[in-house]
C-alpha cells in the first residue's frame, strides 16, 4: 500500500525555478551513479540531483512556498563542501546526507508549516496538465502520507521517505543519516507497520461511512 503513496509523491512535478531545462522537462542525463564529485562539475551536480532533493523537501513537509529555498540552501553547503567529498560514499548517499540536515533544521523551527499547502500543490499539479479528479486523488493521497508520517518518529520518518520514496539501499540510508544499518532495518520495519495500520484504518473507516 505505501508504494502508492510513494508514487503519489514521486511523481510530484519539479520546481521549474532553478531547474536547467523547461518545465516539466527531465534533467540533462547525467548518471545518478558517479561515486565522486570530481568527475562532475557543480552545475552538472545540480542538474542531475535538482529533482531528488526537491522531492525530499517536498516529502519531508517543506512547504510549498519554501521548497525553493530550502533546495537552494542545500546546493549552497554541497558548492561549499564539494571540494571536501572523498568519495567515500556515493554521491547520492552523500547529497542525501547534506539535505536531511538542512531540512531537517527548517521544519523544526517553529511556524514553518502554514495552512494551505495542499491546495497550492493541488493548483501546481493543475497547471502541470492534470486532470481536476487526478489531481484531488492526489491531493487526499498527500494528506493522507502526511498524517501517517506526522505519527512516526524523525529517524522512523527519515528511513521511510528514503528508502520507500527515494528507493536507497539500507546501506546508503546508513551513511546518509549517520547511523548503522541494523537501525535502519528496526526503523523501517517499524515505520510500515505504523503505515500499513494507519492506511488499513482510514480504509475501514471509508467502508463504515460508505452510503
Amino acid at each position: 500500500m505505501y508504494c502508492f503513496f510513494a508514487k503519489q509523491m514521486a511523481s510530484l512535478p519539479t520546481q521549474p525555478e532553478g531547474a536547467p531545462e523547461q518545465q516539466g522537462a527531465p534533467p540533462p542525463a547525467v548518471s545518478p551513479e558517479v561515486t565522486s564529485a570530481r568527475e562532475l562539475s557543480f552545475r552538472e551536480i545540480h542538474d542531475a540531483y535538482f529533482g531528488f532533493v526537491w522531492r525530499y523537501a517536498a516529502n519531508r513537509g517543506v512547504p510549498a512556498m519554501a521548497i525553493d529555498d530550502v533546495v537552494k540552501e542545500v546546493f549552497v553547503v554541497v558548492h561549499n563542501r564539494l571540494e571536501s567529498f572523498e568519495g567515500r560514499s556515493s554521491l547520492r548517499t552523500w547529497l542525501a546526507g547534506i539535505a536531511y540536515n538542512v531540512v531537517r533544521g527548517y521544519v523544526r523551527k517553529p511556524g514553518n508549516r502554514p495552512a494551505g499547502d495542499y491546495l497550492d500543490e493541488e493548483q501546481d499539479l493543475l497547471a502541470h496538465g492534470v486532470s481536476p479528479a487526478e489531481a484531488l486523488d492526489r491531493k487526499r493521497a498527500l494528506e493522507t502520507l502526511d498524517q501517517l508520517l506526522d505519527k512516526m518518529s524523525d529517524v522512523q520518518r527519515e528511513v521511510f521517505i528514503l528508502c520507500e520514496i527515494e528507493q536507497l539501499s539500507s546501506v546508503e540510508i546508513a551513511e546518509a543519516l549517520g547511523i548503522n544499518e541494523n537501525t535502519v532495518r528496526t526503523r523501517l520495519l517499524a515505520a510500515r507497520k505504523l503505515f500499513n495500520a494507519g492506511v488499513a484504518r482510514q480504509q475501514a473507516s471509508k467502508k463504515w461511512w460508505r452510503p
